[in-house]
């Protein structure tokens, strides 16, 4: 009995040692090291995810536009007149931030962007109301930002569209007419808004999390490259190769599975942040969500490979990584539709994980069609991860010459 109990503990210890000498786990415990020695690794791994999460989560504030700075520009000066500012000022959209004398200081504050639009009140205004003439009430707004000109000319109609009634309501009212017949005769038509999955019409509903994930892709290629690229740089790659067994497959995913497990672990926590603290609607589950998220990591990482192995130069390297990352904002169809861009353009969006992350997402959170909707998208993500694979051997080419050279010179 002791014999094979002695025989039974020195099979544990042979297996215990054989998986602690097993080439991936060697690889895996030399990136530990190496991430705990360096505040480089803490703080894009951690602080710079938890500061976007926190950033886009709070950026938007209560999802509404309020407070754009306007103008006025009060030509009539009568109390018609400053009845209509008083108007203008109650709207939560606006705040007058001065009342110029003549359209032209006003247009040239409109275009410094100290104000975004302004109202211009013509000289005559009441004159014209009282005496039942047509006068006009022109407003001007700044449309480089689409977004914010959107809301003041938005805002603009929706007060501008009752104070035009106000005249002839009041006088069909004193010659009796009943405020509804009025109403009838003036809108025959009654639009009826229903914005879907947004009825509230809320900023933070639609792109917090787009737009975290958008710089999240950002931060994961750039470390990426950085951890893969920093074997290269500093004439550690034979070191890397070696713990590997000269495996370059094993070689990267031992280096990579850390950063694959923290960057799941910060999408996890951004989707609970956005769709649990922030109680942003979606129609499905947080494990679709999670789990597409944590795609979403590893077919970034892949593309980030790829993209150092066809280019394995640092120096390099992190102008291209930005560069992509800045496209797939571009690309990603949160902010522009993709079908809507130039065919060139919309066919190359396919070519970024973050335009097929943003379409699963979309399905997801505003319907969850099923997987018939996405499957396409899936595919898409696990295809990013054959072109880095088919890249590693010129991966590990240049980590070779890299130290042949070394040899070399020195």
């Amino acid at each position: 009995g002791d014999v094979y109990k002695r025989q039974f503990k020195n099979s544990m210890m042979n297996s215990q040692l054989s998986i602690i000498n097993c080439s991936f786990i060697r690889v895996l415990r030399r990136e530990l090291v190496r991430m705990v020695s360096r505040r480089l690794y803490f703080g894009v791994c951690i602080v710079l995810p938890l500061f976007c999460i926190f950033f886009m989560s709070t950026i938007f504030g209560n999802g509404q536009m309020e407070n754009i700075p306007v103008g006025i520009v009060d030509g009539d000066n009568t109390s018609m007149s400053r009845e209509v500012v008083r108007t203008v000022e109650a709207v939560p959209t606006f705040k007058v931030m001065h009342r110029y004398t003549d359209e032209t200081a006003a247009r040239r504050a409109t275009q410094s962007k100290e104000i975004y639009g302004y109202l211009v009140i013509p000289t005559g205004f009441t004159a014209d109301v009282m005496a039942g003439r047509q006068t006009t009430l022109a407003y001007y707004y700044h449309y480089a930002l689409l977004s914010v000109g959107g809301e003041v000319r938005g805002a603009f109609e929706t007060v501008l569209r009752q104070l035009s009634m106000a005249p002839i309501v009041m006088q069909a009212t004193a010659l009796g007419i009943g405020e509804e017949q009025i109403t009838t005769f003036l809108l025959p038509v009654k639009a009826s808004s229903h914005p879907l999955f947004n009825p509230d019409l809320d900023y933070s509903v639609y792109l917090s999390n787009p737009f975290f994930f958008i710089l999240f892709q950002v931060i994961i290629l750039l470390t990426t490259v950085y951890a893969v690229g920093s074997e290269i740089k500093f004439g550690t790659g034979a070191e890397w190769l070696s713990e590997a067994g000269g495996n370059i497959v094993t070689a990267v995913a031992g280096k990579l599975l850390p950063y694959t497990v923290i960057f799941s672990l910060m999408s996890i926590l951004a989707n609970y942040v956005m769709f649990g603290l922030m109680h942003i609607p979606f129609s499905c589950g947080f494990w679709p969500l999670n789990l597409t998220a944590i795609l979403f990591v590893v077919s970034t990482q892949a593309l980030a490979v790829f993209i150092f192995s066809v280019f394995p130069a640092l120096s390099i390297i992190i102008s291209i990584v930005s560069m992509v990352g800045s496209l797939g904002a571009t690309l990603s169809g949160v902010t522009f539709p993709v079908s809507s861009m130039y065919a060139p353009v919309h066919y190359a969006s396919y070519l970024f994980p973050v335009r097929h992350f943003t379409e699963i997402y979309q399905n997801l959170l505003y319907g969850d069609y099923g997987f018939a909707w996405t499957w396409v998208n899936y595919a898409a993500l696990l295809c990013f991860l054959l072109p880095s694979l088919l890249m590693l051997p010129r991966l590990k080419k240049a980590i070779v010459n890299e130290e042949m050279w070394r040899h070399l010179v020195s």
